[in-house]
């Protein structure tokens, strides 16, 4: 079965992988539920790449349920993987951790102080949290539950009796030569392959080849829980089963029929799930979707367990903003309850939902966090009076709400840029946060900070955990009493006619217009002047103006908003500072 064909139209691309999707159900398994499918390695972080291997198909998911279809979205959390490395920058762990690489990820203690049983436990906490968050629903299925209960005995041994069918299917991209590299429109460098990457189960051997033949299971040792081990003999009547381990040299003969600690080599194990789980619709990553790789001999190997490879795209890197490229092997990597600690649930759903998934786009931690949500609040408005575009449209409504109703929201929505700056300017004063907050629009005050929650403390989350400390704004105890008396009188009389506007326009729409209408003014032009009617010049002026109240305000050339950093210091205070 192909790959979804991915347009490039600008209508809904949710739609149209929902009609695709329920046209394939209607055709493999007419009247039963539709099944789209993820999988997850909680081998460490669960980290804003492998979040996409959720909200594709949670969308569309979600898209089938609105329609009135049965849809079941099955999240795999692959915790019987191996594990594979120690991630660098976890808290918790140190280098013995290496002493467990081999073993099952629910065998692998939990970071040092963790409340959860396991190492697999301890990260999927924290990403079923964040899903929850969004609105994701799902069915989540334990393989280490599948395969140590005995689920897939049938197609453990079903695979065992074909593995020479695997082998021949393995052996045609084991032998073939790497196919001749065509000329990329944008290099993806090892970072972006890395971060794309999910369980790093694509790098994964495809089974044991030795004296005895070809093999597809790998048994977990009995004696160190290691998979390092080797079939040496297998008879498919008494499915008998005879291994060595290399890590401690332990052997044992087991019987296949009621052994329960192993599993299906990767390449094999995905296609036997799509064919058990009867899965639809998967999107998998670009390590997953190379020429070679699990998910294109999957769509072989699915055929000897009695399925069909599912339809689904490759889904292309997520990038970070202000922090360093993602890695899930690697500390300190963002993860989407990182995000949602500075953002709210929209937010995020709006990002995955808008791009189609075969476009990149990055995940904003610094200062662009701001414009992303001056975009979302300007699409919020445009949805509300009717101008958005129907794509634009259908995105909004996705990020929102989902099936089963609306998410949560922040009652007063009020600019993200603006609760930063008073967040950062009042560093921790609920009192003094309102107090400015309620003067933004004296006609409307703001009556408790919680109308402006969850969004306030998103805004507080950023300023507190992703600002630099020399870039957070501390307002002056003093006058600079130097730098007063040094002004030249161009420079008293712009001070002059701000302090002469301040009580009449004390709102942050009022101090807009009076901060840069003082230049225009002390030019000889109205402050209600337009850009078209005004000099280049004016620009110039503004700019030296804005530096000087900086100055004596925060001491520093730059800060917040000027009409929010004003609001925030208090009228009195912007008197005494100002040298009133």
């Amino acid at each position: 079965m192909p790959i979804v064909a991915q347009s490039t139209e600008t209508t809904d691309w949710v739609s149209r992988f929902a009609d695709e999707v329920i046209a394939e159900s209607e055709r493999r398994a007419p009247g039963k539920p539709v099944v789209v499918a993820s999988g997850l390695s909680p081998s460490g972080p669960i980290h804003l790449g492998n979040l996409r291997e959720v909200m594709t198909p949670h969308l569309v998911a979600d898209e089938i349920r609105r329609r009135g279809r049965e849809v079941r979205h099955l999240i795999s959390w692959d915790d019987y993987d191996r594990y594979r490395k120690v991630p660098a920058g976890v808290p918790g762990v140190d280098g013995s951790w290496a002493e467990h690489i081999g073993k099952p990820l629910t065998s692998v203690p939990a970071p040092e102080g963790s409340s959860y049983p396991n190492w697999a436990e301890h990260f999927k906490a924290a990403m079923v949290e964040a899903l929850a968050d969004l609105g994701v629903e799902f069915d989540g299925i334990s393989q280490t539950a599948q395969y140590t209960s005995g689920v897939y005995r049938e197609q453990i041994l079903h695979a065992m009796r074909h593995r020479q069918d695997i082998d021949a299917i393995l052996a045609q991209y084991r032998t073939k030569k790497a196919p001749a590299k065509k000329q990329q429109q944008k290099p993806v460098d090892e970072a972006e392959l890395e971060a794309a990457e999910g369980s790093g189960a694509a790098a994964e051997d495809d089974g044991s080849s030795g004296s005895a033949g070809y093999f597809p299971y790998k048994p977990y040792c009995g004696n160190c829980e290691k998979d390092l081990t080797t079939v040496t003999a297998y008879d498919d009547d008494s499915t008998e089963l005879t291994y060595a381990c290399t890590a401690c040299g332990f052997s044992e003969t087991v019987r296949l029929n009621e052994f329960n600690r192993g599993k299906l080599v990767w390449k094999v194990d995905w296609p036997m799930r799509w064919a058990y789980e009867g899965v639809i619709f998967e999107p998998s990553g670009v390590d997953h979707s190379s020429p070679g790789s699990s998910f294109q001999v999957g769509g072989q190997i699915v055929g000897i367990f009695g399925g069909e490879q599912p339809i689904g795209p490759m889904y292309a890197f997520v990038g970070i903003s202000g922090m360093a490229k993602m890695s899930s092997s690697k500390g300190g990597v963002p993860t989407p309850g990182d995000a949602l600690q500075i953002m709210e649930p929209q937010l995020l759903r709006w990002l995955y939902a808008r791009r189609r998934p075969n476009q990149s786009f990055k995940i904003a931690f610094d200062q662009e966090i701001q414009r992303l949500y001056d975009e979302w609040d300007r699409l919020d408005a445009k949805v509300a009076d009717g101008s958005a575009l129907p794509a634009d449209v259908a995105a909004h409504a996705r990020a929102v709400r989902t099936a089963a109703g609306e998410l949560p929201r922040t009652p007063r929505p009020l600019p993200y840029r603006t609760l930063a700056s008073v967040a950062d300017i009042t560093a921790g004063h609920e009192d003094q946060a309102l107090r400015i907050l309620s003067e933004l629009d004296p006609a409307d005050p703001l009556g408790s900070l919680d109308e402006a929650r969850p969004r306030y403390d998103k805004a507080e989350a950023w300023i507190n955990t992703h600002v630099p400390a020399d870039q957070r704004t501390i307002v002056r105890d003093e006058p600079d009493a130097e730098l007063l008396k040094s002004l030249d009188e161009p420079s008293r009389q712009s001070l002059r006619l701000l302090l002469d506007g301040l009580a009449e326009h004390w709102s942050l729409d009022g101090l807009t217009h009076l901060v840069y209408g003082v230049p225009k003014v002390q030019a000889g032009f109205s402050a209600d002047a337009t850009p078209k009617e005004l000099p280049p010049e004016i620009k110039t002026a503004q700019r030296t103006f804005f530096a000087l109240l900086y100055h004596l305000l925060v001491g520093r050339d730059t800060g917040p908003r000027l009409p929010t950093l004003l609001l925030a210091v208090g009228q009195d205070r912007v008197r005494t500072l100002l040298g009133e």
